[in-house]
């Protein structure tokens, strides 16, 4: 009993004695077999994956096959040997005629 109070002193002048000499170490007395504590553990950081991408398929282009308007005809005058526009009346009836050429829709220039 009288060792326990001797060795409980010891520390407790210890302690105090550390207090004073220096605020910022800290020192202990530890009875019995050496102590190991281990240090903190520092896990890796997590590693970051960024979300996928999707990309959405373009449409496949759309073709529309396109058949000679129904009323896209030139209009002759056999008689004045020309085109409406450029001819304004035919004493005869006007031909129609089946449009060619790279103009398109207009009628050859007289």
């Amino acid at each position: 009993m009288r060792k326990a109070a001797l060795l409980g002193l010891l520390a407790l002048g210890c302690m105090a004695a550390s207090g004073a000499s220096s605020a910022h170490t800290r020192f202990g007395v530890y009875i019995g077999g050496p102590l190991w504590i281990p240090p903190p553990a520092y896990y890796p950081a997590p590693v970051y994956y960024p979300p996928p991408v999707y990309v959405q398929p373009a449409a496949p282009p759309v073709y529309i096959e396109q058949s000679p308007a129904q009323g896209n005809y030139w209009y002759y005058c056999q008689e004045s040997k020309g085109y409406y526009p450029y001819v304004q009346s035919c004493p005869s009836n006007w031909m129609k005629v089946v449009p060619n050429g790279p103009s398109g829709g207009q009628p050859p220039p007289q």
